[in-house]
């Protein structure tokens, strides 16, 4: 702690970016190079910043004047834990969960006293405190800057009523005798994350994404960050910093050319963002750079609307093209059908069951076929025990006479098993489902049974799927089988309760469907003696 202190104080700073005489980005500390080598100092002189509130129907944040950066933002609407008045914080300005939305201009080198507003030079604002008022749509923070002159900047952010995007526009009114040259930029800083209410059993992504017309959905974590620099250029696209449920998004206008980057920086702090290309706003003109920032949950209808690609930051990796769609579904059986995430969840389920009946119908028909074989092959198992290979010979030909495949009962499941993953993943990257109730005690699908009830359940339904399925031959096979249902149980009673409800969903409808094919079916067209 003693260490962190004396770095914030005395250790490296951030580094102020301008751009060289060729307008590409460069590191300085405390000046700028211009072309001639000499060093023109930054114009910092106000160093009592001072900080602005804002508050709308969703948010509650922080602006520093600092550069207009974005610190403590809580999401209203979502609280850390269930029932308490903690809200979730993505923004920080806390050194050990530092998180940072930073954006200004980078002003080509050897212009003379034409440089513009990073995010570490101070801005003007006229009120400490803004609130979205009864009734308005919108609400607009103006932060402003001068050089007296003929140059002026002003940095206004827009906030909506009911959305989670920022907007942000940077205004250039040059009203000098000389042309002025450079770019935007935006930037999210943020220390590496860790998800203090996650589930130690569930494994999601924290980290940096880029997104881009040629490459699509890109991860790039924090390891590879500090591996290499990020350096490519693309229309449109988007940078962001993604967490369980939750995403940051930089988004740039769709119809420009913007250069996305990375960088690590010091005390274990990393930088993702993008700068436009190299923009001239000519003496006595004006000129306004655009861009948004999405912070909130990861709702995918809602980002879907924002830009292209951003609902992929709710990470279903390879699976995406099967998940997607077991979303929609899940999503359209809560809004139209039941009106709770519980009941959707094993609406999905039967969906899924019946969509996958003939196979599994198929698996049920072998499986029952083998079971009427056990007696036959025990017999085998008493008189060739000692012979393996005589056994596996008998064992076969019993096999071919009898028309049954051993491999009948697992292939069908095989097929359905990237189904059931995907709608494992679905369950777990929802934020719907976080702090979702369900019936009586679930309170919270997202988060363990806190009396393992569901998980106990999910083992006697295990144990009874496994009595409707044939006995291994072998005695010690037979005995890890029957220690499943316990060792599930024990794994389950960790996870979400809304994962555990789909479990116990797909075994009860896994036995209903076994038992009346075994019983049924099969009862009525016996194997041959």
């Amino acid at each position: 702690m003693l260490w962190e202190a004396w770095q914030l104080d005395y250790g490296p700073k951030d580094p102020l970016t301008t751009l060289d005489s060729n307008g590409n980005p460069v590191a300085v500390v405390g000046t700028a190079a211009n072309n001639n080598g000499s060093e023109l100092p930054f114009d910092e002189a106000v160093v009592n910043n001072s900080i602005i509130t804002v508050t709308t129907d969703v948010f509650q944040l922080e602006i520093d004047t600092k550069g207009g950066t974005l610190r403590n933002l809580d999401l209203l609407e979502y609280s850390i834990d269930k029932g308490e008045e903690e809200k979730v914080r993505l923004l920080d300005s806390r050194s050990d969960k530092l998180f940072l939305g930073q954006s200004g201009l980078l002003t080509r080198g050897g212009l003379g006293l034409t440089k513009l507003p990073n995010h570490n030079v101070m801005l003007a604002a006229a009120k400490s405190n803004y609130t979205l008022a009864l009734g308005a749509e919108s609400l607009e923070v103006p932060l402003t800057w001068t050089n007296n002159q003929g140059l002026s900047y002003t940095k206004t952010y827009t906030f909506k009523r009911g959305s989670y995007a920022i907007g942000l526009s940077q205004l250039v009114n040059n009203q000098s005798a000389n042309d002025w040259e450079g770019r935007q930029y935006t930037q999210l800083l943020r220390v590496p994350h860790t998800d203090e209410k996650g589930n130690t059993f569930i494994r999601t992504y924290s980290g940096g994404v880029v997104y881009t017309e040629e490459d699509k959905y890109q991860k790039i974590d924090f390891d590879d960050m500090a591996d290499e620099d990020l350096k490519t250029k693309t229309v449109g696209g988007w940078s962001a910093m993604i967490q369980h449920y939750f995403a940051t998004a930089w988004i740039p206008p769709a119809g420009e050319e913007h250069n996305y980057f990375t960088k690590e920086l010091s005390n274990a702090r990393f930088v993702i963002g993008s700068y436009s290309n190299l923009t001239t706003v000519a003496a006595n003109t004006s000129l306004t750079f655009h861009n948004q920032l999405f912070i909130g949950p990861k709702i995918q209808p809602v980002m879907e609307a924002i830009a292209p690609g951003l609902e992929l930051t709710v990470d279903y990796s390879w699976l995406t093209i099967i998940a997607k769609p077991i979303y929609a579904l899940l999503n359209w059986i809560h809004d139209n059908v039941v009106a709770n995430w519980g009941f959707a969840i094993m609406g999905v389920t039967l969906c899924i069951k019946a969509l996958f009946f003939p196979l599994s119908a198929a698996s049920y028909k072998s499986m029952a076929n083998m079971r009427k074989l056990q007696p036959r092959l025990a017999q085998l198992k008493e008189s060739y025990g000692d012979d393996r290979q005589r056994f596996n010979t008998e064992m076969m030909d019993l096999y071919r006479k009898e028309k049954v495949n051993p491999m009948g009962g697992c292939l069908p499941i095989m097929v359905q098993i990237p189904v059931f993953i995907s709608l494992y993943w679905v369950l777990i990257e929802t934020v719907e489902l976080r702090q979702a109730p369900f019936l009586l005690w679930v309170q919270d699908l997202s988060a363990q049974d806190p009396y393992f009830v569901l998980p106990v359940v999910m083992g006697i339904t295990m144990f009874l799927q496994q009595k409707l399925n044939p006995a291994p031959v072998d005695p010690l096979q037979a005995k890890i089988m029957r220690m499943f249902p316990v060792v599930f149980t024990v794994f389950f009673l960790f996870f979400p309760a809304g994962l555990v409800l789909y479990w116990i969903t797909n075994n009860t409808l896994s036995i209903i469907q076994q038992w009346f094919i075994t019983k049924k079916i099969v009862g009525e067209t016996p194997a041959t003696s």
